[in-house]
């Protein structure tokens, strides 16, 4: 698979999860965690989906459109690892996380801390995406819509 067709399935993947537990996540109160703000395209699509909701995203540095940063109350700025803890406690109803590198030996760097993270984000029943695997026995992984590819995209729900 070529890399376009590639970020094309995760892209689509992505959206079609978040469109899928959004009205869900709608109805739980705490604010959603976008770990990895990227270009913003997942920021901006979850203001949409969840309008008047507070959305935190972390990120190294910020390189987003301008359409698509948050508020500098709600943009975190720093090793995600370090900053994200801060907010352990917050039970987050939603913690997005696209921060796979698609370089096997990092992503397993990432693998050893990010699943106990979004855990511990996490309120009991809430939702995390990520565009890789969160092995952690607080998560219990959630079959995608039909339309996401085995192993594209991931869903949980903290339990």
């Amino acid at each position: 698979m070529s890399r376009l067709d590639n970020f094309i399935s995760r892209m689509t993947s992505q959206r079609d999860i978040l469109n899928q537990i959004c009205p869900e996540v709608a109805e739980m109160e705490g604010p959603v965690l976008e770990l990895g703000l990227g270009n913003g395209r997942t920021f901006h699509h979850l203001r949409e989906l969840l309008p008047g909701r507070r959305i935190v995203a972390f990120d190294r540095e910020v390189g987003a459109h301008a359409s698509s940063i948050p508020e500098a109350e709600n943009m975190v700025l720093g090793d995600i690892r370090e900053t994200a803890i801060k907010f352990i406690g917050i039970d987050a109803p939603l913690v997005h996380a696209d921060i796979g590198t698609g370089y096997e030996d990092r992503d397993a760097v990432i693998s050893t801390w990010l699943p106990d993270l979004v855990a511990r984000l996490l309120r009991v029943g809430g939702f995390a995406v990520s565009g890789t695997p969160l092995d952690h026995p607080l998560l219990q992984t959630l079959p995608p819509p039909p339309s996401v590819p085995a192993d594209r995209y991931f869903m949980y729900r903290r339990v």
